[in-house]
């Protein structure tokens, strides 16, 4: 008899494997379909989609109405990519850089559903201190709000209204979680531009230095902030991790992206990443570090720096209100598009497997892409479990 069971039990799983076998093959893509689920949008440049941007100020009347000022960047149909080139201020009074591929105030696409991703800027920061990376982020089909975290800004610095550290590292998450609810609510109100096209659910944050700090303590809590459960994938990026405890970083069940550079001495890869890279419990959990990257080359730190000069700044009033610009722009430096290229690269990547759950991307998450195509990364993954019948789709489908 328990022979006949143990032969019954082989026969059910055998048949299972047959059902799950002829499942993948009925559902397999086509020659031309299969191609194109091979061959995704390079995610170190720009992606298929055009690219709007606006700005609006957002208030939070549960926090003493703190006010935000908000940018935003999201996919446009082909159609509306025309008119007003988006205009960043840089905070230096007229100041700002044009853009080559964002349009002002353009109709969100014509699609439902499109992921969110929050960019917090670094300490002393603006929120278009990254623009390469918003704008390709938007162009591979994502929405992404980067607010300015009022009283740790370039302009708080210049006005005198800086305050204190530990009352901006609780800020931040908070502005994190609020930025989540305003785009959410807009997303739900009929006369928003964004009405019904955000997803309410799995939101992605990044965020430099500070602002790496502060996606770490979105997705751990930090003080009297709770962790935020709509985030479900995080890059904190040179960030400045040791602001929290063992303990917070552990509770970070999230896929986790952690981004550096072997040169950084302003928060240093050791152990900087090298503590989350130990602690978090999300999986994956991917840390790259840049071999000859500094903190700065995660910002558009040289074209700042070019516009002040061009304005007819000299080169000693840029060293000594662009913080970084002599270790990312001068001479020497490690090349700054090179650096950005690997920030895209590997946040595209990262937050299309794990926000849009595109299997595809996952051939540049691994050591083996790197070793082949990244010879200035080193690259380590934690992997996560998968289901037996889903890497085996993965290995069929997914080359």
């Amino acid at each position: 008899m328990k022979l006949q069971h143990v032969a019954s039990a082989r026969h059910l799983r055998s048949l299972a494997l047959a059902l799950v076998a002829l499942f993948l093959v009925a559902n397999a893509p086509g020659p031309a379909a299969a191609q194109s689920r091979a061959t995704p949008p390079y995610p170190g440049a720009l992606g298929p989609r055009a690219v709007g941007h606006t700005k609006f100020d957002i208030v939070d009347a549960s926090r003493a109405d703190r006010k935000l000022e908000l940018q935003v960047w999201y996919p446009i149909d082909a159609a509306e990519a025309t008119g007003k080139a988006a205009f960043y201020k840089l905070g230096f009074g007229t100041l700002g850089i044009t853009s080559d591929v964002a349009f002002e105030n353009r109709p969100v696409a014509l699609q439902p559903n499109l992921p969110l991703v929050v960019f917090s800027h670094g300490s002393g920061g603006i929120s278009v201190q990254s623009i390469g990376l918003m704008e390709t982020l938007a162009s591979h089909g994502f929405v992404v709000a980067a607010p300015n975290h009022t009283g740790n800004t370039t302009l708080d610095i210049f006005l005198g209204t800086t305050v204190p550290f530990s009352v901006s590292a609780v800020n931040r998450p908070g502005d994190v979680t609020f930025v989540i609810d305003e785009m959410l609510r807009r997303s739900a109100d009929p006369a928003s531009p964004f009405y019904l096209r955000i997803r309410p659910t799995g939101v992605g944050v990044v965020g430099h230095s500070f602002g790496g700090f502060t996606a770490l303590a979105t997705a751990s809590g930090f003080l009297s902030v709770p962790a935020d459960p709509r985030v479900t994938a995080i890059v904190p990026t040179a960030p400045a991790s040791s602001i929290l405890s063992d303990d917070l970083l552990s509770s970070i069940d999230l896929p986790t992206l952690v981004l550096g550079g072997t040169l950084d001495t302003t928060t240093p890869v050791i152990p900087n990443s090298s503590r989350p890279f130990d602690l978090v419990s999300g999986r994956p959990l991917i840390r790259v570090d840049i071999v000859g990257g500094t903190h700065f080359h995660f910002a558009n730190i040289c074209e700042i720096g070019q516009q002040l000069l061009t304005n007819g700044l000299d080169l000693d009033f840029v060293l000594d209100v662009v913080t970084g610009y002599s270790d990312a722009c001068l001479p020497g430096a490690y090349p700054l598009d090179d650096a950005q290229r690997i920030q895209k690269l590997y946040t595209v990547a990262f937050f299309r497997r794990h926000l849009r759950a595109d299997v595809r991307y996952e051939r540049f998450l691994n050591a083996d892409y790197a070793a082949a195509n990244e010879p200035d990364v080193t690259f380590a993954r934690k992997n996560a479990e998968l289901p037996w019948w889903w890497a085996w789709y993965l290995a069929l489908y997914s080359r």
